[in-house]
């Protein structure tokens, strides 16, 4: 019989592209990208200060820009494109301290404007904007405590309203917008990570448990495909048969298929 050739889709050559670096070394800085430009904002320098400077990368003809400071310095904050502009939240001041304040940068205005604040202060807020809302979920308060708080901002009455708190307080987590649900996954309780799978649905205003993530991991990195979740790596914890041991590294990945509800 004759060989029938198999049809091969063409594949696209992937590689890593260099692009100039940032002016000013940081860590804990926070990036938004929004039509074609990458802003970086705040952070922590080399002495561990919170920096107020922010630059922009023009993606497409790879130059960076200084733009004017933040009104207050912040490092671990959180950031979204809202509208054109760009709002930063929360995160660490100077005193090392937990913030509520929530400032929005206008591009076309060149210039920073101060909104509504968060009202509690938060660190390791999560911030996603959809349809025109930025929702606001847990964050560190001043006392180190996880919170479960939700906040939705509206624009047009520069107001935050609470909405139905979290089941499992948390900061640092990574949150996932899909159809009309809110994701959050990971995340931390001080040193324990956090397992728990939970969504916010947007149209009932309620949350929802999922089967917790297999793998007590901290500091994993975490995806979507919109089909599914993924959880990649990270540091293993102790379990309750061999708390006294330490922690180490894992390649560990697990997906969540959301079709059929299972890890």
């Amino acid at each position: 019989m004759p060989v029938q050739e198999m049809a091969v889709s063409p594949v696209k050559s992937l590689y890593w592209e260099p692009f100039p670096p940032m002016s000013q070394r940081r860590v804990y800085c926070t990036p938004v990208y929004h039509e074609g430009l990458l802003y970086v904002l705040g952070g922590c320098s080399e002495t561990g200060t919170p920096l107020d400077s922010v630059e922009v990368l023009d993606v497409e003809s790879q130059t960076w820009s200084q733009l004017p400071p933040l009104p207050t310095a912040r490092a671990g904050a959180s950031a979204v494109a809202l509208g054109g502009q760009v709002m930063v939240l929360g995160g660490m001041n100077q005193q090392q301290t937990p913030l509520a304040s929530v400032e929005m940068y206008h591009p076309d205005e060149g210039k920073w404007e101060t909104k509504a604040s968060l009202g509690q202060p938060s660190m390791g807020v999560t911030a996603v904007e959809k349809d025109g809302k930025v929702y606001a979920l847990g964050g560190m308060g001043t006392d180190t405590t996880p919170q479960a708080l939700v906040r939705v901002y509206d624009a047009e009455k520069d107001q935050w309203q609470p909405m139905t708190s979290m089941p499992t307080p948390r900061y640092g987590a990574t949150p996932f917008v899909i159809g009309n649900k809110i994701y959050m996954m990971g995340g931390r309780q001080g040193k324990m990570p956090v397992t728990a799978l939970e969504a916010f649905d947007l149209d009932m205003k309620s949350w929802t448990r999922y089967s917790c993530i297999p793998s007590r991991r901290a500091f994993s990195c975490c995806a979507t495909n919109e089909r599914s979740l993924f959880s990649l790596g990270g540091l293993q914890q102790p379990g309750p048969h061999n708390f006294y041991s330490r922690p180490h590294f894992v390649s560990t990945m697990e997906e969540y298929d959301l079709d059929q509800g299972k890890w």
